[in-house]
């Protein structure tokens, strides 16, 4: 019978947007574990860490060489039959790191109903019938847009950003600021309805603006920003000054030149998480990743609809008809962990001021949690769940139990622990101040503690 703990060797994915060699958390974990075909090159962008069964870059067992997605097919009690009755036999989630040097694309992520879709008509470009919501924690600061604004930022900027509203159109601007002043904060559901006909037609007229239109554009706006500093943009919103949105054009315009991703983000809010901080994206959520290193889960999927800051394939149209173009403001998409109830600290885990919390976002496939253990000997026992958890540190070194198996952890390792198994880690600090930080990712179709579906 498989041993329920398996040391994992996952591949990093080098795309240009990916932080360099050793700056890199993804290239410094993949290192982590030796392997005859992996060695850090300092000018190499390594972007994502792959974390779990899915076939375009599945984990494998460090002792066999063995792919986690032959294992677990070969064997279904390593995922729990409950998971494989819905899932079939494989992780339902993609677990990732991510080190964002320079800005991902502008992009979402198709609902199940469209995946289906798109993998039909185009499967070079979408290979997954599955949906894919998405939640990021962040291990170091990090910025990003998420979600379109609060629909009154956006007609503060069409109607203090020349560049924009020239894109826009001056017909097209004036409607969205007359239907926003109309509606104000207004909730009712054909309100709702006519506010997101309005902002579509909006985003939709900066999308389909010609090259030429959006280059001249450009022009016009990063010579703005470079010579209106905290004035840009009118001073910017409460959320989003002037300064930064001025700092923002001019890098982002460093990274890609004239592009419509500079427009876009007037439409998207700005966030900056600091670690261990989270957002959750529902699938045809629009977002970007702009800087920083985070813990990425979502249902195994690789489909990407992109529109801007990007050499891949751009499907505009699909993008503009897809999303929900729910606005609001970023304190809505963002996650407030709660204390995790199935894992017991000890003593010295208390003492040590140790934590377990749960990331838990309102979907089936995936929950994600953080451990932070303090010192030397601080310990965490986990629960048995009826489903599967692969396991990553991020920082410090301890050990991990299931059951007689022991090994050693550091930053970097990752271990696959199959189901029904009850799984301990351990802190081995050298001080009280050492920390050592693990995130868990698992899917537990059937509560067996109260027998309820979650």
């Amino acid at each position: 019978m498989q041993v329920p703990l398996i040391r994992l060797q996952c591949g990093a994915n080098s795309y240009e947007w990916g932080k360099k060699g050793h700056d890199s958390a993804v290239a410094r974990f993949a290192a982590a574990t030796p392997s005859d075909d992996f060695a850090i090159q300092d000018d190499r962008p390594y972007a994502e860490l792959w974390m779990g069964t899915h076939p375009s870059n599945p984990s494998k067992d460090v002792a066999t060489g063995r792919t986690l997605l032959d294992l677990v097919q070969d064997n279904q009690a390593l995922v729990a039959p409950s998971v494989a009755a819905r899932y079939g036999k494989t992780v339902p989630f993609l677990f990732k790191v991510l080190s964002v040097n320079k800005a991902l694309s502008i992009q979402a992520h198709p609902n199940k109903k469209l995946a289906e879709q798109l993998h039909a008509r185009d499967p070079k470009n979408y290979p997954d019938d599955n949906h894919k919501p998405e939640m990021a924690i962040a291990i170091t600061p990090f910025e990003g847009l998420c979600g379109f604004r609060p629909l009154d930022e956006i007609a503060h900027f069409l109607g203090a950003v020349p560049a924009l509203r020239q894109l826009v159109g001056e017909e097209n601007a004036s409607e969205f600021a007359d239907v926003v002043k109309t509606t104000g904060d207004a909730t009712s559901e054909e309100t709702v309805a006519q506010n997101k006909k309005v902002l579509q037609k909006v985003f939709g007229a900066v999308m389909s603006s010609s090259e030429a239109d959006m280059a001249a554009a450009t022009k016009q706006l990063v010579e703005s920003a470079a010579s209106a500093g905290a004035d840009f943009a009118g001073g910017g919103v409460a959320a989003t000054s002037g300064s930064t949105l001025a700092e923002l054009v001019t890098r982002l315009h460093g990274q890609f030149g004239p592009d419509y991703g500079l427009f876009v983000l007037f439409f998207l809010n700005f966030v900056t998480l600091q670690p261990g901080e989270a957002l959750f994206l529902q699938a045809d959520d629009i977002h970007a990743y702009v800087s920083g290193d985070i813990v990425e889960c979502m249902a195994s999927s690789d489909n990407v609809v992109r529109a801007g800051f990007t050499p891949k394939f751009k499907d505009v149209d699909t993008l503009v008809n897809m999303l929900t173009y729910s606005y609001a403001p970023i304190d809505e998409q963002k996650m407030s962990p709660t204390d995790y109830p199935y894992a017991t600290l000890n003593r010295a885990g208390y003492s040590s001021g140790s934590s377990v919390i749960l990331y838990d976002p309102p979907i089936d496939e995936f929950s994600v949690v953080q451990s932070t253990l303090r010192g030397s000997g601080a310990k965490a026992t986990f629960d048995p769940l009826d489903g599967p958890s692969i396991i990553i540190c991020t920082a410090g070194k301890g050990k991990i139990l299931v059951g007689p198996t022991v090994h050693e952890v550091k930053e970097g390792y990752v271990f696959f622990v199959g189901a029904t198994a009850e799984c301990v880690l351990e802190s081995e600090g050298a001080s009280d101040e050492d920390e050592f930080i693990t995130f868990k990712a698992f899917c537990e179709v059937e509560d067996r503690r109260n027998g309820a579906s979650l």
